[in-house]
């Protein structure tokens, strides 16, 4: 048997953050190994464990996933996720949802009860619907905070914030008999415009789970993770090279880098092995399995 491990991430960028938000950060960061932990402690799937644990953080409001999320350039929020069961390869998403309370249960319900992998604005919200998902309105995903960030983007020409966080949220976990799983959630990038969709929700972009490699999740300049196929890229590297999980990701981390983005990725590989890396002064990590836990923004894990 594996030894069971999750990673989960809440977002990286240039994170001048405040006390309290630090504080709110990694306490959200806890609740979610909680909840994905207890499923793998007791012989749990990976895929229930990182659902599990995304629906904590979506619902935590110190990221931008679900409640939180970030202001479109007309003042909506556009709710985009994913995920993927490394034991099949199955996978769904959903993008531009503005009223299902979590995308990552929508994107599980694609997976598993339809025919496609990934379903859009309008035609996902009805099927979010079909499948009984819970509704809420628009209004109980925003939080001030966010109303006055894209009040300053706007102010500033549209442009994106120099001290913008990418808040996404994504985990990644490998269970008792090796199955490794992926999900990632996002409100995406403030100001967005056009219906704008990124990497989050793109499978073998920001989220992609396999066997044979690696369970992946990223955060961070979404266009430049799906021009890199960022997540598939760190799986196609150990299958194909030989490179380790670690390597892999920094790999990844510094061809992303030289399109001209930043970010982070989070993995975990069938055997057990964890790994994360980012570009930028800091992210939102963690890390759990039988031996204890780990959280961190900046530096080192404490």
């Amino acid at each position: 048997m594996t030894s069971w491990r999750l990673v989960i991430h809440g977002g990286c960028g240039a994170m001048r953050l405040r006390p309290e938000e630090e504080r709110a950060g990694l306490a959200g960061l806890n609740d979610a190994l909680d909840a994905g932990s207890r499923l793998l402690h007791r012989g749990g799937s990976a895929i229930d464990a990182v659902e599990a644990a995304a629906r904590v953080l979506e619902d935590d409001p110190a990221f931008n996933a679900g409640r939180g999320s970030v202001l479109a350039h007309d003042g909506h929020i556009e709710l985009d996720a994913a995920i993927m069961d490394g034991r099949s390869r199955s996978a769904g998403a959903v993008a531009g949802l503005r009223r299902v309370r979590s995308p990552i249960s929508a994107a599980r319900a694609v997976m598993e009860n339809s025919p496609h992998v990934l379903l859009s604005f309008g035609g996902a919200e009805e099927f979010a619907r079909e499948q009984g998902l819970e509704s809420v309105d628009p209004s109980w995903f925003e939080i001030p905070e966010r109303r006055g960030q894209l009040e300053r983007v706007l102010k500033s020409g549209g442009g994106f914030d120099a001290d913008v966080k990418f808040g996404t949220i994504g985990a990644v976990a490998v269970d008792v008999h090796g199955h490794v799983a992926a999900a990632t959630s996002t409100g995406g990038l403030t100001a967005k415009r056009w219906g704008r969709i990124g990497d989050s929700p793109l499978i073998g972009a920001g989220t992609y789970a396999d066997d044979r490699a690696a369970a992946v999740s990223a955060t961070g300049s979404g266009e430049y993770f799906i021009r890199a196929a960022a997540a598939h890229e760190v799986a196609a590297r150990i299958r194909m090279l030989g490179e380790s999980l670690q390597q892999a990701i920094d790999a990844v981390l510094q061809d992303i880098q030289s399109l001209g983005g930043t970010g982070g990725l989070i993995g975990v590989s069938p055997d057990g092995d964890a790994a994360w890396g980012f570009t930028t002064a800091g992210m939102y990590r963690g890390r759990a399995d039988a031996e204890g836990r780990e959280v961190a923004v900046h530096g080192a894990a404490t």
